[in-house]
């Protein structure tokens, strides 16, 4: 068979354009070819708007130092449909259940991203906002509305407390075991976890949140962050986005879980709310802290962590057929457990922490200490507190025990404030201004330099100083009036705060907390006059 090649040729070049077009379509579908054209500086000014091409952009500008094992997650067919199916529904979070469907299933992938200590979530959320970006650079209505991919479960404003409190975490395997335990056995629930002030208790809470991504709430005394509308709008609002909830702005507490609920079915996880200090709640009445609800549906927990409490204090009262259960850290069985992972935590912050670990052993080496003997004295004089481990190892670090022998060290939380309270000067006469700014911020709780100085007839300056002195126990807030910018000042810690009350219990005769009640009020009669 004799072939025409001008026929052939003619008919090439009548199809040419089709054809050039469509290889260059399919090419751009394919991750290599996209980074040679982005070398080549010929990346094309509009994408195509097919999402395959899309997504393939994506994982080009996302890529970029990843590790392999979350590109190869990403890059198979089956994570591509789930997240556009995601992308199409609106709904963020049924990509996260998707991923972790597909990683039960594959579990040499799914240990590969362990390994790298991937933070998945942040990983899935990164994604999605480029893939956001690449769309719109196709001008497509097809990708219309964008959706706001945004995975984290937690509000923005708790993200320093979560990453401030998981800085270091090693250990509590044997809370964590009993609260699986729990959600293994029980099909709803609430779990309470109790415990001393500096117990660890938040830092429990804030692993468990890190980790899983539970919707979660902290009452936070030293920013005001404790009523039961504050504790209502965030968790309104992070269910209404992680379970894409209708007609929801206004629905209470009962009504909001009830909801999720409907959702659930056996491929999704339940729905775990942690609320971390309880006990810092302010509310009036007798109802439940926060209104929680005394019946649940099937699916729903609540994770609680509190102080102890007595029945007048509890206020959370529960019908019988709500499965409860409690872990108390105070209790003897868990002493040991607790002084194992202090001896954990301290040679872990020796060795990892970036500000204070170098000076931290130069200061044992300094002393001829071993530091298994620096591990065990420290951990004794914690009383298994954490809080006073924050303290005292970056206090040690940075000179205010040069003078101090190991035994020395102060014993306790109790003890380490008392320490730093005569270290001070605060129990002289000459000081009583220090004293009196102290408990300005007792009686107020959240106040600026100026307003101190205002309330104690007092130099501005001089406040400052005093609050410097005690810097590590305070929380700075910056603030804006009228255009110009001042900050407040509260007391860190709860377990601070209550040492401050009764050390004025303490010597009722210098009564100094009255007089400065007084100064408070003279000070308000001035304002209104």
């Amino acid at each position: 068979m004799i072939i025409e090649f001008s026929a052939v040729v003619s008919q090439i070049i009548e199809y040419a354009p089709q054809a050039r077009q469509l290889i260059i379509t399919q090419a751009q579908k394919n991750e290599t070819v996209i980074k040679v054209l982005q070398k080549l500086n010929l990346n094309p000014t509009q994408i195509p708007d097919e999402v395959d091409i899309v997504y393939a952009y994506t994982l080009v500008e996302y890529g970029v130092y990843k590790h392999e094992a979350i590109l190869k997650l990403l890059q198979q067919k089956t994570v591509k449909d789930d997240f556009w199916r995601a992308y199409s529904n609106n709904s963020p979070f049924e990509f996260v259940t998707s991923i972790r469907n597909f990683l039960s299933e594959n579990i040499d992938l799914n240990k590969s991203i362990i390994q790298a200590n991937t933070n998945i979530l942040w990983e899935l959320e990164r994604f999605g906002q480029i893939f956001v970006s690449v769309a719109k650079r196709t001008k497509s209505d097809k990708y219309l509305p964008y959706p706001v991919w945004e995975l984290d479960v937690y509000p923005k404003e708790f993200k320093a407390t979560i990453d401030q409190k998981t800085q270091l975490f090693c250990g509590r395997e044997f809370v964590f075991e009993r609260v699986r335990e729990f959600f293994r056995n029980k099909d709803r629930g609430y779990f309470t976890i109790v415990g001393d002030p500096g117990m660890g208790k938040s830092a429990i809470a804030a692993k468990l949140i890190k980790d899983y991504c539970f919707p979660c709430y902290f009452n936070i005394f030293a920013e005001g962050r404790r009523t039961p509308e504050q504790f209502l709008a965030s968790i309104r609002e992070q269910l209404i986005r992680r379970y894409s909830l209708q007609n929801a702005d206004n629905d209470n507490l009962s009504a909001l879980i009830q909801k999720v609920s409907e959702k659930l079915t056996q491929n999704n996880d339940p729905l775990i709310i942690v609320i971390d200090a309880l006990d810092e709640v302010e509310q009036e009445g007798r109802d439940n802290l926060l209104s929680l609800p005394q019946n649940l549906p099937k699916g729903v927990y609540f994770l609680l962590t509190r102080r102890p409490y007595n029945l007048q204090t509890k206020r959370l009262s529960l019908s019988p057929n709500t499965p409860t259960d409690e872990l108390d850290l105070r209790d003897d069985q868990y002493t040991q457990l607790s002084n194992d992972d202090v001896k954990k935590y301290i040679p872990l912050f020796i060795a990892e922490d970036k500000e204070y670990g170098e000076n931290l052993r130069q200061w044992i080496q300094s002393r001829n200490i071993s530091q298994v003997h620096f591990v065990d004295t420290v951990a004794a004089k914690s009383e298994n507190n954490f809080m006073y481990l924050q303290y005292i190892l970056p206090g040690i670090a940075k000179g205010k025990y040069r003078d101090l022998q190991l035994e020395g060290l102060p014993e306790g939380l109790q003890g380490y404030y008392q320490l730093h309270w005569l270290n001070m000067g605060m129990e002289e006469e000459a000081n009583q201004i220090k004293v009196k700014v102290l408990y300005v911020l007792v009686d107020i709780g959240i106040v600026s330099p100026k307003l101190i100085a205002e309330i104690l007839d007092q130099e501005e300056y001089e406040v400052r100083a005093v609050l410097k002195d005690w810097v590590e126990y305070l929380t700075e807030k910056e603030s804006l009036e009228d255009g110009k910018k001042y900050y407040q000042y509260s007391i860190y810690h709860r377990s601070f705060l209550d040492f401050l009350k009764d050390k004025d219990e303490l010597h009722p005769g210098r009564e100094i907390l009255k007089e400065v009640q007084k100064s408070i009020a003279d000070y308000l009669l001035r304002k209104m006059a």
